[in-house]
C-alpha cells in the first residue's frame, strides 16, 4: 500500500519508551525493520521515560525484551538496534526537554506511547517545541475517550503537523489475514460476486481470549472491552470486510471507502441497547489449569468503576450491499478459548434436493486472525446418494516479511498513512458506539457475570 514517493525518516523518539508496548512490540518492530534492512546504523532511536536509568540499565531492559518477545529475529540485529539507541529522563509535559529531543537536522517520528488521557498534554508540549518541518507524530489507539475527546485532539493536531503527517495507528490493520480479507475479496470473482446481503446472513468479527488483566488494570479498568477492543480494532475490520472496492489502496481511496462504511451504520436506539448489546464482567474461576481470580479482585481495579471485560455488539448497515446482514463485533476476556477470527456465515441455500439425512451446515468462511489462516466450512456428499457430510477446507497463510508493528513502523518512517486512521474516520467510528456507552452508562443493558474460564455471559455457544 504504497504512496507517492516520501521522505524516509532516520530518528524515532519514544514517550512511554520503557512501557510495555516499547517492550512488547516497539522494539522487535524496529528489530525487525533492522534484520530486512529497512534501517541501518545511520537510525537513531531515543527511548523517553520518567524512570531514574542509565545508558546500562537501559540497555539491559531492551536487550531482555527483545530475546523475550523477538527471539525469532536474528541476535545480531536485535543488538545492533539496542547499540543505536539511546535512553533520556524527561517529562512529556516540559516543553524545553521535550524541543531538546527533537531538535536536530532533518525530520523526526514522534512515537506517544502513552496512556491516551496524556495525549493532549503531549500535543501541546509538541507545538511549544516546534519540531523539525517533515516530522511525524504517531498515537496509539484508542483516539480520544469519546467522539468529543477525540475531535478535540484532532483539532490540537491540525494545529501541529498536516493531516498525512499524523498516524493513528491500530496494528490489527496490518495483520496479513486482515490484509488478505481485501486480497480475498476484491482479486477474486467467485467471492465479489456473492459478497452481500442475498448471500451473507450474519458476519461476525471476534477477539475472544483466554488473557486476563496480565498486570494492565492502569490502562484496562479505564478503558473497558468496548473501547480497547470494539471501537478500536474491531470496527476497523468491519470497514474491510463491508467497505466497497476502492479504486485503488492509496491512502486517499482506501480510508474514503472505510469513513463510508461508518457513515452507514444505522444508529442504535435506546430500545436496541439491551437487545443489540451486551456486556459482562468475569467473576473467579479456571481457565484450563489456571485459577483466575475475580475481575474486582484484581490489583489496581477500582470495582466502583463497574468497567464491562466482555462487549458485544450487532450492528446494521444501511445501504444496498448490505441492508439485511448482521455484524456482530464481539471480544472478552478470560474466556474458555482462544477465538481470534473474522466469521462470514452465508445463507442456506433455498432447496435441498436430498433426502431425510441430507441437513447440512452453514458455509462459513473465516478469517483467523491468531494464528492467520483462512476456513472454509462447506458440505460434501455422504457415504450414499441421499446424504451430505461436512468438509473443511484450511489454508494456511505464509508468514510474512514482518510483524505487524513492524510493517506500522515502516509505513511511519516511509511516510504512507494508508494503514493509519484519517481523523475524520476516528470520530465516525465514536459515533457509532456513542449509544451505546450512553446506554450502558444508565444500565439498560445490565452488567452480567461470568465465570473465568466460561465461554462468556450466559455460558452460551455464540457461533461458531
Amino acid at each position: 500500500m504504497q504512496g507517492p514517493e516520501r521522505t524516509m525518516i532516520t530518528r524515532l523518539v519514544v514517550f512511554g519508551g520503557t512501557g510495555d508496548l516499547a517492550g512488547r512490540y516497539l522494539l522487535p518492530g524496529l528489530a525487525a525493520l533492522r534484520a530486512a534492512g529497512y534501517v541501518d546504523d545511520d537510525f537513531e532511536l531515543v527511548c523517553v521515560d520518567l524512570k531514574e536509568w542509565d545508558d546500562s540499565r537501559f540497555e539491559a531492559w531492551a536487550l531482555d525484551q527483545l530475546d523475550r518477545h523477538a527471539a525469532g529475529i536474528p541476535v545480531e540485529a536485535r543488538r545492533a538496534l539496542v547499540a543505536t539507541a539511546a535512553y533520556r529522563r524527561s517529562d512529556i509535559g516540559d516543553a524545553v526537554e521535550v524541543a531538546a529531543l527533537v531538535a536536530g537536522e532533518g525530520p523526526v517520528a514522534v512515537y506517544l506511547a502513552l496512556a491516551p488521557n496524556l495525549f493532549p498534554v503531549a500535543i501541546r508540549t509538541l507545538h511549544a517545541a516546534k519540531m523539525p518541518a517533515g516530522s511525524r507524530i504517531v498515537l496509539e489507539k484508542p483516539f480520544g475517550e469519546d467522539l468529543a475527546t477525540a475531535q478535540n485532539l484532532n483539532c490540537l493536531l491540525a494545529d501541529l503537523v498536516p493531516e498525512q503527517a499524523v498516524f493513528r495507528v491500530d496494528h490489527f490493520l496490518a495483520m496479513t489475514t486482515v490484509q488478505n480479507l481485501l486480497g480475498s475479496r476484491l482479486a477474486n470473482r467467485v467471492l465479489e460476486s456473492i459478497w452481500n446481503s442475498a448471500h451473507i446472513a450474519r458476519i461476525e468479527i471476534v477477539w475472544d481470549e483466554t488473557l486476563t488483566l496480565e498486570d494492565r488494570a492502569g490502562y484496562y479498568d479505564r478503558v473497558g472491552a468496548l473501547k480497547d477492543m470494539v471501537q478500536n480494532h474491531l470496527l476497523q475490520l468491519m470497514c474491510l470486510v463491508a467497505m466497497e472496492p476502492p479504486i485503488s489502496l492509496s491512502e486517499r481511496d482506501l480510508r474514503d471507502r472505510k469513513v463510508d462504511v461508518l457513515r452507514t451504520v444505522r444508529p442504535l436506539s435506546e430500545a436496541d441497547i439491551p437487545y443489540r448489546t451486551r456486556r459482562g464482567r468475569y467473576r473467579a474461576g479456571a481457565i484450563g489449569t489456571r485459577e483466575v481470580p475475580s475481575y474486582v479482585d484484581e490489583q489496581g481495579v477500582d470495582p466502583q468503576r463497574g468497567m464491562e471485560t466482555f462487549a458485544e455488539i450487532e450492528l446494521s448497515l444501511e445501504n444496498w450491499r448490505w441492508s439485511g446482514t448482521t455484524f456482530v463485533l464481539r471480544s472478552g476476556k478470560a474466556l474458555a478459548e482462544e477465538r481470534k477470527e473474522v466469521a462470514v456465515h452465508f445463507r442456506p441455500v433455498p432447496s435441498m434436493p436430498f433426502g431425510r439425512d441430507g441437513a447440512t451446515r452453514p458455509n462459513i468462511l473465516r478469517f483467523g486472525l491468531d494464528p492467520e489462516c483462512l476456513t472454509l466450512a462447506l458440505t460434501a456428499a455422504g457415504t450414499s446418494a441421499d446424504t451430505l457430510e461436512p468438509l473443511t477446507m484450511t489454508a494456511q497463510i505464509a508468514p510474512p516479511e514482518l510483524p505487524a508493528y513492524g510493517t506500522l513502523l515502516l509505513n511511519v518512517l516511509a511516510g504512507d498513512p494508508a494503514l493509519s486512521i484519517r481523523a475524520d474516520e476516528a470520530e465516525e467510528a465514536w459515533r457509532v458506539v456513542a449509544p451505546v456507552l450512553a446506554g450502558w452508562a444508565r444500565d439498560l443493558a445490565p452488567l452480567e457475570e461470568y465465570a473465568a474460564g466460561s465461554r462468556g455471559p450466559g455460558d452460551i455457544d455464540r457461533g461458531g
